[in-house]
C-alpha cells in the first residue's frame, strides 16, 4: 500500500541530502522548512544566502538548518569546473564556458549530486522539465542499458476499505513518440519505479484497439512492443495492446479478451505516445480524484526530478521525499 510513512522510516534509516535549484522560490522556502523540522532529509538550497535568508523571513518560514551554496563563492567551484570539463571534454567544453555554465543553478545543482554533495535533486519550479533534464543526461547520464530518460506518474486515490488505490503512468511527460524499443525501455523503468510504491505491475500497453480488434501504425507498435516487453521481463505480467476499458474493467475484458490474466485488472499503464499519456493521467486527476505525484524521472544514474511550475509547497514536500526514497 502506498504511504509517505514507509518512504520517511526508510529515510530515516538513512537520511539523504537533497538539492533544490531555486533556493528563493517561496514554496521551496516552505517545504525545506517542513523538512528541517524533521530529521531525515536535508535541504540544499542553491542561491545567494542573504537573497535566500531574506525571502524566508518576509514569507515567515525557519530555514535555520539547511545549508545554502551560492555558486558565486562555492570553495570547491574550482574542482567542480574541472569536472564538468572532464565530463564534457567531447563537446570542448573550456574551463571559462564551464565557469559560465555552472553559474546556471540548474547545472550547478545537478554537479552537487554528480560530485555526491547531494544524494538528488528537485527542480523546475520556475523553469521547463527541459531545464532540469538536459543538465541531467549532459551531467548524470542514463544507467548503463538505458538509451533514454523517461518518466512516470503515480496515480493516488483512497478506497472506502481504507486502503489507497494507485496506479503508474507513463510516459507522461519527456519522450514525445517513443519507438517499440523505446517503450520496452520505459516500461521495464516504470515497472520497477512502481514497486517502490508498493505496486506489483499489472502492466497494460494501451492502444485504441485490443488483440487486433483495430489497424494501423500504432496498433502494431504497441502489439510489438508488448511482445518485446514480455520476452525481456518475464516476471512482469504485461499484455497488450489493449484498450483501456478492456485493461481496467473485467466486465468488458471477459468479452473483448477472454484468455487475458492481465486484461481487467491493470494498474501500470503505457501509452503510446506523449499526447495520450499526458491527457490520460490528467482525465485521472482531474476527473477521477486521484492525487498525481511526478513525473519521476526514469532511467538516471541519480535521482533528479522535476516539478510543475504550478506546484505548491505541498507537491514540493511530497516529491522531495519520492526522489530522496529513489536514491
Amino acid at each position: 500500500m502506498f504511504g509517505f510513512g514507509q518512504m520517511i522510516s526508510i529515510l530515516k534509516k538513512s537520511p539523504k541530502k537533497i538539492v533544490f535549484t531555486e533556493g528563493e522560490d517561496e514554496r521551496i522556502l516552505e517545504a525545506s522548512s517542513r523538512l528541517l523540522a524533521s530529521s531525515f532529509l536535508h535541504p540544499i538550497l542553491v542561491g545567494n544566502e542573504e537573497k535566500i535568508a531574506a525571502a524566508a523571513e518576509e514569507a515567515g518560514f525557519n530555514i535555520r538548518g539547511a545549508q545554502i551554496i551560492d555558486p558565486e563563492n562555492y570553495d570547491r567551484m574550482d574542482e567542480m569546473v574541472d569536472s564538468l570539463c572532464e565530463i564534457r571534454k567531447k563537446k570542448g567544453l573550456t574551463p571559462e564556458r564551464a565557469r559560465e555554465v555552472l553559474k546556471q543553478a540548474n547545472y550547478f545543482g545537478t554537479m552537487l549530486v554528480k560530485m555526491g554533495v547531494a544524494d538528488s535533486l528537485l527542480g523546475g519550479a520556475t523553469y521547463s522539465t527541459a531545464d532540469t533534464v538536459r543538465p541531467a543526461l549532459q551531467i548524470i547520464k542514463t544507467k548503463p542499458g538505458n538509451s533514454i530518460v523517461s518518466s512516470c506518474f503515480i496515480l493516488v486515490r483512497p478506497r472506502a476499505t481504507g486502503e489507497n488505490e494507485v496506479l503508474a503512468m507513463a510516459d507522461c511527460a519527456i519522450n514525445i513518440n517513443p519507438t517499440e524499443d523505446e517503450l520496452v525501455e520505459i516500461a521495464g523503468e516504470t515497472a520497477e519505479c512502481a514497486k517502490i510504491f508498493g505496486i506489483e505491475p499489472k502492466m497494460a500497453f494501451l492502444s485504441y484497439s485490443t488483440h487486433g480488434s483495430g489497424a494501423g501504425e500504432t496498433v502494431d507498435k504497441m502489439s510489438n512492443a508488448a511482445k518485446k516487453a514480455k520476452a525481456k521481463y518475464p516476471d512482469i505480467p504485461i499484455d497488450g495492446e489493449l484498450q483501456f476499458d478492456a485493461a481496467v474493467s473485467p466486465r468488458v475484458a471477459r468479452t473483448k479478451c477472454p484468455d487475458s490474466e492481465i486484461a481487467g485488472h491493470a494498474n501500470t499503464f503505457i501509452f503510446p505516445d506523449i499526447n495520450a499519456g499526458n491527457i490520460g493521467y490528467k482525465i485521472a486527476q482531474r476527473m477521477g480524484n486521484f492525487d498525481a505525484y511526478g513525473p519521476i524521472l526514469l532511467g538516471l544514474n541519480a535521482p533528479v526530478n522535476d516539478l510543475s511550475r504550478g506546484c505548491n509547497a505541498l507537491e514540493v514536500y511530497s516529491m522531495a521525499i519520492i526522489t530522496a526514497a529513489l536514491a
